[in-house]
């Protein structure tokens, strides 16, 4: 059996950080400052430079940016928000945390695993309120065909952006082209510092309406009344802790330097793997090649052209020491949202969800690790 402490060999993720990071976080442990201040405030700034937008608003995690989306565009009980089930299930949670109901729509085709936007046309109603657009695997969803619809009829266009920092369309950043954009820093993430998020938005209400509410709806924080800037508080309204610190924004200032450098590199693997899978039989590689440059590389996405493989090329691959994921499972699928909603029916997204595999990418991958994680994969259709 492989040893433990180094198995898998090759892993899906690895986040290497470099001695400015810790340099970052040690400086801030000494500054005595650990909640929510000046760092926090500096990540904002840059993050929001970095994007082109006006306002961007750091707090506890991506899902705690959707849930403060949907409220900034005004989700409340008894209104539906339309939502992929192909995605990560906050992006359906948090319209659920606002009373409302995730109509769920499918996707174009196991090569373009994104919300289909003649769906969504078909899927409102006079409940709609919202349409949330998911930047799978990093490359940008049909959002400017979103918008249109969504501007056409009156409902706010959001982005779950989680995988897509610096991606882009039509030279416009990812996050930036809805009502407003949530990023995650998840441990597995593109810039990535182990939990926290960020909301994103050009308008000054909903940026005024996130940064009240993550925090209590507080008029003031506490680095307001260390710096005597006002000695009291009060609370206007029913808000969140939703907070995120000092210790993750440093981190996130130090490795948002390399952000553009390592997306470089996540692209040249990208490319690299398209060329090596790009006459393997029984793989489907969505996206085109063309694409890789507006995404953020974050993951490295194939579907087995074969219904009922998924759980044995993953183990496959698991014992020899390459470890593989599923992204995602349909949400509408598990549990609790068949037991909410029992009769959605979804085929292109239920096929997908059957038959991907994500596959080991990161800045540090080596070629022989990419050509060992291939040849896995081969070894295992053939099995």
């Amino acid at each position: 059996m492989p040893d433990s402490a180094t198995f898998p060999e090759i892993p899906l993720f690895d986040l290497q950080l470099q001695a400015e990071d810790l340099d970052a976080v040690a400086e801030t442990l000494r500054s005595g400052w650990l909640t929510m201040g000046p760092r926090t405030a500096a990540f904002e700034e840059a993050f929001a430079a970095q994007l082109g937008a006006r306002h961007a608003v750091a707090v506890s995690s991506c899902t705690a940016a959707l849930h403060l989306s949907y409220l900034a565009a005004g989700v409340g009980p008894g209104d539906e928000v339309i939502v992929p089930s192909y995605t990560f299930v906050a992006t359906a949670s948090a319209a659920i945390y606002c009373g409302a109901t995730p109509v769920f729509a499918e996707i174009v085709s196991r090569e373009r695993p994104q919300l289909d936007p003649e769906d969504v046309a078909r899927r409102i109603t006079p409940r709609t309120k919202a349409v949330c657009a998911v930047h799978f695997a990093g490359y940008p969803a049909p959002v400017d065909r979103l918008r249109e619809l969504c501007e056409s009829r009156g409902l706010a266009l959001l982005e779950d952006a989680a995988h897509a920092p610096s991606a882009t369309l039509d030279g416009r950043k990812l996050g930036t082209w809805g009502l407003a954009g949530a990023f995650s820093f998840f441990s597995n993430k593109v810039l990535s510092v182990g939990e926290g998020g960020l909301l994103c938005t050009d308008d000054d209400q909903v940026a005024a309406a996130a940064r009240s509410l993550r925090s209590h709806a507080m008029t003031s924080g506490t680095w307001s009344r260390h710096n005597r800037v006002t000695d009291t508080y009060d609370v206007v309204g029913l808000g969140f802790n939703y907070r995120t610190g000092e210790l993750r924004s440093a981190l996130l200032l130090s490795r948002l330097q390399r952000l553009e450098s390592e997306i470089a590199a996540r692209r040249a693997l990208t490319r690299r793997y398209r060329e090596l899978l790009r006459d393997l039989d029984g793989v489907i590689v969505p996206f085109t090649d063309a694409e890789v440059e507006q995404s953020s590389g974050y993951v490295m996405p194939i579907m087995l052209e074969q219904r009922g493989r998924q759980s044995a090329v993953g183990l496959f691959m698991r014992e020899r020491g390459v470890q593989t994921s599923i992204f995602y499972p349909s949400v509408h699928r598990f549990t609790a949202y068949r037991q909410r909603y029992p009769d959605i029916t979804l085929p292109v997204t239920e096929l997908a969800s059957e038959t991907e595999l994500t596959l080991p990418l990161y800045p540090p991958l080596t070629h022989a690790d990419q050509d060992r994680v291939v040849e896995v994969l081969a070894a295992a259709l053939q099995a």
